[in-house]
């Protein structure tokens, strides 16, 4: 039996009714694992005529999250970010991801100044999901026809993240990553 885009929904909106916290994402590290393996779910989104780009796919009106489906022609490595407010899962369905962990070393009380270390980084292959919790920061990097479901606590675009560049030093707020 597969286990279908409403059943991840309707079980991640529990998961997050009952706990909003890493023990409730963590479950939505289970359900996307879960719909990963649906063949279905895969064909519909992230099939061959998918086009690139980034779309979102469902907005959760009782608890706020977010699912949405990036599918990428070329390949990318971008700068370490964190989510603002909000945590995120990230689900691969082709290809593979590098996420790369980072820990701010500085207290965040200079404005625009950061200094980071970079940590682990471990990677996402097909059917496998990450989740990094409010303020993780993270890199990504991944091979042209990278394909995967990201799941976010809110809408990103509508709160401000941080983008950081760790040669420099510096940190960007804005509201889109």
């Amino acid at each position: 039996m597969t286990y279908s885009f409403e059943q991840f929904c309707t079980e991640s909106r529990a998961a997050l009714s009952a706990d909003n916290g890493p023990a409730g994402h963590d479950k939505i590290v289970a359900n996307l694992e879960k719909l990963l393996a649906d063949p279905d779910f895969i064909a519909a989104e992230c099939g061959k005529d998918a086009k690139p780009g980034i779309r979102t796919i469902h907005r959760d009106r009782e608890t706020g999250f977010n699912v949405l489906v990036h599918i990428y022609e070329g390949g990318k490595k971008g700068p370490p970010h964190d989510h603002g407010r909000s945590w995120a899962v990230y689900g691969q369905a082709a290809e593979w991801t590098d996420m790369t962990l980072w820990t701010r070393k500085d207290d965040g009380s200079k404005e625009g100044f950061a200094d980071l270390v970079e940590g682990k980084t471990f990677r996402l292959t097909p059917g496998k999901a990450g989740k990094f919790e409010v303020g993780d920061i993270h890199s990504i990097h991944f091979p042209d026809g990278a394909k995967f479901v990201r799941v976010t606590g809110t809408d990103l675009d509508a709160i401000p993240t941080n983008r950081f560049d760790p040669e420099k030093k510096a940190v960007n707020v804005g509201s889109r990553l």
